[in-house]
């Protein structure tokens, strides 16, 4: 039998490490993670996204994203083939954001973000007050891939001025009810993840193991 292929894109500036745990089984599907690259200066979502699609190597592939490589992958639809695009903790258009993100869209106080500081974690992480924010600078410190200030600059902008307004009606969208970044009131039509925050593809892992499989072969979950 030929195996099924899946694509997992990862969040914003994040490293494909945060699939480590996720385990389809070996006998049906072929896992390939892919990474963020630098972008051209100025380059549209949509040429990135282009460009992204190449590595996609593989016609009737399964693609999943999580948060803003969510929205990466249904930019990567248009020039693919896809078997399903499945997207987690994520929004599938711009009226799915949160009113934080579309405020800052309005008011461009997402250019004010002081994004040169991430490229030194270690930094961050001596300076932190509590022991919350020390934890959740060491996540990012071991999860973060793409540290470089045009990146984040670049990801930020694409995902606050979001411009999709048509739902893909296609997509699959599983999110969790605890998403601090991406709240489900502002969401319609998802697969609800209870107490599901927006890390949860790390500490929910066990449930894209045994679910995602169903997911893909169309088996009630």
């Amino acid at each position: 039998m030929t195996k099924i292929p899946v694509y997992f894109m990862p969040g914003l500036a994040a490293s494909s490490s945060i699939f480590e745990r996720i385990e389809l089984p070996k006998d049906t599907f072929e896992m390939h993670l892919l990474e963020w690259f630098l972008p051209n200066k100025n380059e549209s979502l949509q040429s990135y996204a282009k460009r992204m699609a190449e590595k996609v190597k593989h016609d009737n592939a399964v693609l999943v994203g999580v948060s803003f490589g969510g929205v990466l992958v249904q930019e990567m639809a248009q020039f693919l083939n896809l078997k399903k695009l499945i997207i987690v903790s994520s929004v599938k258009c711009n009226a799915e954001l949160p009113r934080r993100l579309k405020l800052a869209k309005t008011t461009k106080a997402y250019k004010l973000l002081p994004t040169g500081l991430m490229q030194d974690v270690e930094l961050l992480t001596k300076y932190a007050f509590g022991d919350v924010l020390k934890k959740k600078l060491k996540l990012y410190e071991q999860y973060l891939h793409r540290r470089e200030k045009d990146y984040l600059d670049w990801a930020i902008e694409q995902m606050v001025c979001w411009e999709r307004v048509e739902v893909d009606a296609k997509v699959i969208h599983i999110q969790g009810d605890a998403d601090e970044v991406f709240p489900v009131k502002n969401i319609k039509n998802f697969i609800n993840i209870k107490g599901g925050t927006h890390l949860m593809i790390l500490n929910r892992f066990r449930w894209f193991n045994q679910n995602l499989p169903k997911i893909i072969l169309d088996q009630q979950i």
